[in-house]
């Protein structure tokens, strides 16, 4: 997933309760309105501003949603912390596959989960990340890794033209990462008590064995787990596969029942519309249709479009479908003709809609459009989850 976002906005700090209200809208003067069914606490909507880093960013907001759902107090997580942890493990499985194997910005959520596992967690007051940051025209500082990005690809691809790559490359690609990200800290100070980030993430309770990745693809048999085939899964880990019907059915579960999903989905279809705060599935057929005529379409409440297994299937297969984007899924709204949206949590900062950065997804688009989702398994029905084996 390795969505950018180039328009820069300041970091706002900024619970849920801009959608709170029992009635919504999808922006000022829109034509859906929403009534709430369920939804969760969580925590500011942030920027990723100019990096494919949407994996961290959906990836901590669902972690510090869990820590809420613990009765945890709210803790704003680092995500350049996963960021500099996580570039150093793909470096070194990129040189040892010999350049093999996808090298980039972007990431899935069991990279996040494995950080958390083998690293710990560091809260963002510690560790901001922005060592070699810009600043926006407020003064704030901004996310930019165009220029780390390229120095770190090609310092790996240096590496594995040599006929026997050393170790001092280890330290020079660490080295890079702490000058534009920072020193990441082997101990901290916060709130008066000391720790280490594997401290700090016991402290908050978390199990990165707990969590467990959901997808639905027919190419591979229901009920069993499969490597997802998409150029950012650079670690090869496996998912759950479900039929689509189902992953919905665990989803809802899950919300309904106070787990928030941390949600991997392509949004280049001419029905997702950050902008305008929703992102839908209309029962026709683009074809030539011109801008206005798409947007007149997206813009107003209708009928979607029946998604089954094999529509998704074919968009997957053909690359209409790609895992670009991380997001957080943390509640359930219906709109006036009665039908099923998602309310989803974006990291493209909170002026981007008239949504505080949030957007509605339609049941249509998440079941067309998801490659992956990541829930803590006991949000998971016991019957699925016998199906599943766990």
């Amino acid at each position: 997933m390795t969505i950018k976002k180039t328009v820069f906005l300041s970091f706002v700090m900024l619970a849920t309760s801009a959608i709170t209200a029992q009635t919504l809208t999808n922006k000022k003067d829109g034509k859906y309105t929403f009534t709430v069914v369920k939804n969760l606490d969580a925590l500011a909507v942030q920027n990723q501003g100019s990096s494919g880093t949407c994996w961290t960013f959906s990836s901590l907001s669902f972690i510090e949603s869990e820590l809420l759902r613990m009765g945890k107090p709210k803790v704003n997580l680092s995500e350049m912390f996963i960021v500099h942890t996580a570039y150093n493990m793909k470096a070194d499985k990129y040189v040892r596959m010999h350049g093999a194997v996808n090298f980039g910005e972007g990431g899935a959520f069991h990279d996040v989960m494995q950080v958390v596992k083998d690293s710990g967690l560091v809260p963002q007051v510690v560790y901001s990340g922005f060592e070699n940051g810009e600043k926006d025209v407020n003064g704030e500082k901004k996310i930019n890794h165009g220029e780390l990005d390229a120095l770190t690809k090609s310092m790996v691809e240096n590496v594995i033209k040599r006929p026997k790559p050393g170790v001092a490359w280890k330290k020079a690609f660490n080295g890079t990462l702490d000058a534009y990200l920072g020193t990441v800290p082997k101990s901290f100070t916060y709130e008066g008590k000391q720790y280490t980030p594997v401290s700090f993430r016991d402290m908050l309770g978390i199990n990165a064995n707990n969590y467990i990745e959901i997808s639905s693809f027919s190419h591979h048999p229901f009920y069993s787990k499969f490597v997802l085939e998409v150029p950012d899964n650079w670690a090869s880990s496996q998912v759950y596969n479900l039929p689509v019907d189902e992953m919905i059915e665990v989803m809802d579960n899950a919300l309904m029942a106070g787990y928030t999903i941390a949600w991997g989905a392509d949004v280049s279809e001419k029905g997702f519309s950050f902008k305008n705060g929703v992102a839908v599935v209309p029962d026709l057929e683009w074809g030539d249709m011109k801008k206005e005529s798409i947007d007149s379409v997206v813009l107003s409440p209708g009928k979607q479009k029946n998604i089954t297994q094999e529509i998704r299937q074919e968009a997957f297969d053909n690359y209409e479908t790609q895992d670009d984007h991380g997001m957080h899924i943390v509640g359930i709204v219906k709109d006036q003709n009665g039908t099923k949206y998602y309310i989803v949590k974006n990291s493209w900062g909170v002026k981007g809609n008239d949504c505080d950065g949030f957007f509605y997804a339609s049941e249509a688009f998440v079941k067309y459009k998801t490659t992956s989702i990541m829930l803590h398994k006991d949000g998971v029905k016991k019957e699925i989850a016998k199906k599943l084996g766990f």
